[in-house]
């Protein structure tokens, strides 16, 4: 295995370690110059030439591209721009375009929540006798039954990193003549995933967490490329259209991935993450596979052997997880308070969730080793018992 390790690469406080980047991933130490140049150079020295002689126009595509390699997706098949609630919403509202005699939109019960919310939002809007169905996780594929137009998830729980088996769910879909919509939010810089083998229709995810993006980075969709020019893109926006400088009254959907453009694209932040996609110029997604796998289990074992007042809440076969380990304790928010106080970041889900996100880029061994430490000491000294602990901020 090739070590993936590249701490040089990041911009991370002297002493801090950082098991968020499931989360929010950290600064790439080249963006701030990055973003620099492209505002004073590029929008102070060319303005509103910007979008011809430096590119902007054509970046949605460009860093679609560089996200698609992590993704497994051919080229020309992802765009990027909007939100992940708004790909998701595209990505539904198409797929149930494709099976207008179905009515049922199943999930699990282990979907991100804006998920299933753009989901009801969108059911309201089209009042058609649809239904958002939700089981557990375990259940999903004895779920999909014939009457279910699409099935959409995340691939990996983002409370307790349980991973789905991509291609057998996805082939229990076609079988039964649904539509696949995959969220690689939590997959995307994590693992290795081959969205074209698994013949899912559609796939969407965020750049801010492993892919390092910044905070509100733009999100991308995946389109399969024998359905790139039939799609009904929901959102017709301009940037869609598929000739937006002639300024026709009516809609006309762009070719292939392009119709799945809204509106104009966040030159800056895009800047940033095509920047930030440097940081993975020679990684080799299956060594990084292995190496945070590596990673969480010595965390696992390191934990369950000095805190036992934590209790497992990921997978224990650590081919089910994806690239994070979640603990539960009753006094879960108090105990991760503490922590970060301590200098060691990870995070918080209602109700009882302490999460790990393990990032091999910026992570090693010893930093696990540190993190451990300084768990157990939260723990030992029931430093989370101070009440500065238990204020809720407005983000956990």
């Amino acid at each position: 295995m090739t070590d993936v390790t590249r701490k040089d690469l990041f911009d991370l406080p002297e002493g801090l370690i950082y098991l968020d980047g499931n989360s929010l991933g950290p600064l790439p130490k080249s963006v701030p110059a990055r973003i620099a140049g492209m505002v004073e150079t590029e929008w102070g020295g060319l303005l509103i030439k910007g979008w011809n002689a430096a590119g902007w126009m054509d970046q949605p595509r460009r860093v679609g591209d560089m996200v698609g390699l992590l993704i497994g997706a051919p080229y020309g098949s992802v765009v990027m721009g909007d939100t992940l609630s708004i790909k998701v919403y595209q990505a539904v509202a198409a797929a149930l375009k494709m099976r207008p005699e179905r009515k049922v939109i199943l999930s699990d019960t282990g979907n991100f929540p804006s998920d299933l919310y753009m989901v009801e939002g969108l059911l309201r809007t089209l009042d058609a006798g649809y239904e958002l169905r939700k089981v557990d996780p375990e259940e999903v594929s004895g779920a999909i039954t014939e009457d279910v137009a699409a099935v959409l998830l995340t691939e990996v729980d983002y409370r307790t990193g349980r991973l789905h088996d991509m291609n057998a769910i996805t082939k229990t879909a076609h079988d039964a003549g649904a539509v696949m919509i995959w969220d690689l939010a939590h997959s995307a810089g994590a693992l290795p995933v081959d969205i074209a083998a698994s013949k899912a229709e559609f796939a969407v995810g965020c750049t801010y967490k492993y892919i390092n993006g910044g905070p509100g980075a733009p999100a991308f969709i995946y389109v399969r490329p024998d359905l790139a020019d039939i799609a009904e893109p929901a959102l017709s926006g301009w940037l869609g259209h598929a000739a937006p400088f002639d300024f026709a009254q009516n809609y006309a959907p762009g070719p292939g991935i392009e119709r799945m453009r809204v509106g104009t694209p966040p030159v800056i932040q895009m800047t940033a993450l095509e920047e930030a996609m440097k940081v993975w110029e020679g990684v080799d997604l299956h060594d990084l596979r292995k190496a945070s796998l590596a990673l969480q289990e010595q965390f696992i074992e390191e934990v369950e052997a000095r805190v036992p007042e934590l209790e497992l809440a990921s997978p224990r076969d650590p081919e089910a997880r994806g690239s994070q380990v979640s603990f539960r304790f009753a006094e879960g928010y108090a105990a991760m308070q503490a922590l970060i106080h301590l200098d060691v970041i990870g995070d918080f889900r209602a109700p009882d969730i302490m999460r790990f996100g393990f990032t091999p880029l910026y992570l090693d061994a010893g930093d696990v080793t540190e993190a451990v430490d300084r768990i157990a000491k939260v723990m030992q000294e029931r430093l989370w018992d101070d009440p500065r602990f238990r204020s809720r901020g407005k983000v956990t």
